[in-house]
């Protein structure tokens, strides 16, 4: 069998890059007139959800969709004043930001770490399944509106056969197989970013964050946007340019997943979770990709003053966002139909009618869900990770931020509910070397040592 390297071979990559620059607003004929001559040579537009085409690539032919990579990056974008990328021209668009720095609380941190393992685990079974199939699997088993693990008991044989469940982790993510925390990369990152702040402090650079992947982060362990920044690390090309060198993954949900870690150990100062945020998330994304792990970073550090409810922080992380953005219209159109339906599945699908033109992965709809998911579920720990998940798309993703939110604001593991934390078994799986095994409670210490 032939081994196929996923996300980041250039016929592999030329589909996305195409979709990105038309939603780039990117001139539409040279989009099309480069479309036409990767079709016309025989190249493939859509490749799997797993990130690869049918076939390899002839070497001719990889080099030419390497070219026409490189054609459609240098088109300008109308969106790029709205949407810059550097942090200087990003803090620009802040308001004034009244820092309140408070006491990180221990049980608070314990219960962040608990309720992203268990929004990530919840939405395992079902990443990468549509809409209707999360919607047809959970309603055979009577549960819907989702309000618990999913499982395999009493599931329809002919929905199960439709909808398979994510191959890799069926076995460790339905109800009766759950065994503590399996690896994920929503909880690597988090672990690594623990590394990065006892390897450099507070004031670590990008280029300290490639060197700690390089030092720790298994090439096989990366994604995306992440899967070509390394790549592109091991070609020799250092930041800014490891994140935009035939990279169309640049603004999907990558960074966001790894904010937390900033905003838990900067609690009540959103400014600088942002900034921190910001250093790491360049390393492998821009503009909208960054803007997704600087928002999640100043909302979490928001809620770990303890002076906000969760629409609070959702505010919070919106001052840190230029507010012209694409991200910035995604959270405030999340939170306006949370607001404005009492029924979640009528929001979901205003959502996916908004957002049916993007990836799965993109940052855009996950962080329209997200707000959603916490606005609709006023801060109730299983409403927002049920609600997050039930929205499909990143489902692993968007249930373990949304569960590190409200497990933050909860502020003690036990109000999380032991249907939710004693499947975990205070037990975490991770090829992140000296982590593997470690419990919740150790890694609240950690961070509560990070802090900075």
């Amino acid at each position: 069998m032939m081994l196929r390297l996923t996300w980041v071979q250039a016929e592999d990559l030329i589909g996305h890059e195409l979709r990105q620059a038309a939603q780039d607003g990117r001139d539409a004929a040279a989009v099309g007139a480069v479309e036409r001559r990767w079709v016309t040579a025989g190249g493939h537009l859509a490749p799997d959800r797993a990130g690869a085409s049918a076939t390899p690539a002839t070497p001719e032919l990889r080099a030419l969709a390497g070219e026409l990579l490189d054609e459609l990056a240098a088109l300008p974008s109308p969106l790029a004043a709205d949407e810059p990328t550097g942090l200087a021209a990003i803090r620009a668009t802040w308001p004034q930001h009244a820092t309140t720095p408070r006491p990180a609380a221990y049980d608070a941190l314990h219960a962040a770490w608990l309720g992203r393992a268990a929004g990530c685990l919840l939405g395992k079974p079902v990443e990468k399944l549509p809409l209707a199939g999360i919607r047809a699997l959970a309603r055979s088993t009577g549960n819907w509106p989702l309000d618990g693990w999913f499982t395999e008991v009493g599931l329809d044989p002919e929905l199960a056969a439709a909808y398979p469940w994510n191959r890799r982790s069926a076995p460790t993510s339905l109800a009766e197989n759950i065994d503590g925390m399996p690896e994920d990369d929503d909880l690597n990152y988090p672990l690594l970013a623990l590394l990065l702040l006892q390897r450099y402090g507070p004031g670590f650079t990008t280029e300290d964050v490639a060197r700690l992947w390089l030092d720790e982060l298994p090439a096989g362990r990366t994604f995306t946007a992440e899967r070509v920044a390394y790549r592109n690390l091991l070609d020799g090309l250092e930041p800014p340019a490891a994140a935009v060198h035939r990279n169309p993954f640049r603004e999907w949900i990558g960074a966001q997943i790894r904010a937390d870690v900033f905003g838990w150990t900067n609690p009540g100062d959103p400014a600088r979770a942002a900034e921190q945020a910001h250093h790491d998330a360049v390393l492998t994304h821009t503009a909208n990709g960054v803007y997704g792990e600087m928002f999640t970073a100043a909302a979490v550090a928001a809620a770990a003053s303890g002076t906000v409810d969760v629409h609070g922080a959702i505010e919070a992380g919106l001052t840190v966002v230029p507010p012209g953005s694409r991200y910035a219209r995604a959270v405030g159109l999340g939170v306006e139909l949370a607001r404005a339906h009492e029924d979640f599945d009528t929001v979901v699908d205003a959502l996916h009618a908004e957002y049916a033109d993007h990836h799965w992965v993109h940052v855009l709809p996950n962080a329209a869900l997200l707000a959603a998911a916490l606005t609709h579920a006023d801060g109730d720990f299983s409403g927002s990770v049920c609600r997050a998940v039930s929205g499909g798309w990143d489902t692993d993703s968007n249930g373990a931020t949304a569960g590190s939110i409200a497990g933050l604001l909860a502020g003690h593991p036990d109000a999380l509910g032991e249907r939710w934390t004693a499947p975990l078994k205070n037990r975490l799986a991770t090829t992140v070397a000296g982590f593997d095994g470690i419990g919740f409670d150790e890694l609240a210490r950690l961070t509560l040592e990070a802090r900075t």
